[in-house]
């Protein structure tokens, strides 16, 4: 059966939109590294030159995956209540969101592939935490950078560690996840005080 001309027609934004809906998941199984721009156009069901046309290759893609990400963490770290709520809202991300998480976890064991942006927004949680730290609403005895790599670890751990929360739940990951989030924000609201 022939498709009408209408269904033939371009969707650039959809056909981009399900390249990065691919990529994400291939570079969140395999790594930047590992990752095969062939195989992201097979999962997109796309022609892989397309890739090159929309993103100029496979790091201008991981680039526009990082950029996707810093959008939807913009929402995330936007002024929440308290420091538990923000690392809730995170690891709720991550349970819905895995692959984000994987990929974080592939690029840190990897070094995956330059993104200037990281660093960046790094540095921005740091100064959010000693902002907290003078506002009293964490201990000034803490480091707010070593406390950032503790809240990071928080927060990738149902995705770093799935065998881990296996071993210790019967529960799905899902009921998992929303009750590792919901004692995440105790925990950390505590060390706030």
């Amino acid at each position: 059966m022939r498709r009408a001309p209408e269904d033939r027609q371009r969707d650039p934004e959809r056909t981009k939109a399900r390249i990065l809906e691919a990529a994400l998941a291939e570079f969140a199984a395999k790594g930047f590294a590992g990752a095969r721009v062939s195989e992201i156009a097979a999962r997109a069901g796309v022609n892989k030159q397309l890739i090159s046309y929309y993103f100029g290759g496979k790091e201008g893609l991981y680039q526009a995956i990082g950029d996707h990400w810093r959008e939807r963490e913009t929402a995330l770290a936007a002024p929440a209540g308290s420091l538990g709520e923000l690392i809730a809202s995170y690891v709720r991300f991550n349970v819905a969101h895995g692959d984000f998480g994987r990929l974080l976890v592939w690029d840190g064991l990897t070094g995956g592939a330059p993104d200037p942006h990281f660093a960046e927004g790094v540095r921005a949680m740091v100064e959010d935490l000693r902002g907290r730290q003078r506002a009293g609403e964490l201990p000034a005895d803490l480091d707010p950078a070593a406390l950032a790599v503790a809240l990071f670890a928080i927060a990738a751990a149902g995705v770093a560690f799935p065998q881990v929360v296996a071993a210790v739940s019967d529960l799905t990951p899902e009921e998992f996840g929303e009750h590792y989030a919901t004692q995440m924000r105790t925990l950390v609201d505590r060390l706030s005080g």
